[in-house]
């Protein structure tokens, strides 16, 4: 095996197991683990429509989310009119 061959093995298998530690972090597995969790002992049915319902539930928008979103419904706007749409929108819940 030359050192080449070696290096690929290497790297290879390194990113073989660093693969299901980054997995992890996505956040709909993240999102499963934490209704999981919150879904305690409920058995058979229940379990079901208590997964099923915090699985689909929106989560609220983040500041900076919110941010990018008023900042791109206000490109149009300038001065006096931007501001207050921008504080307009901010203000909104979700």
């Amino acid at each position: 095996m030359n050192i080449r061959t070696l290096g690929v093995a290497v790297a290879l298998g390194l990113s073989l197991v660093a693969a299901p530690a980054l997995a992890a972090d996505n956040p709909q597995q993240n999102k499963m683990a934490a209704c999981n969790k919150s879904a305690g002992d409920k058995k058979g049915d229940e379990r079901k429509a208590y997964m099923s319902q915090c699985l689909s539930a929106k989560k609220e928008m983040t500041q900076q989310d919110k941010m990018k979103a008023c900042n791109a419904s206000a490109a149009d706007k300038k001065g006096d009119e931007r501001k207050a749409h921008m504080k307009e929108c901010l203000s909104k819940k979700g």
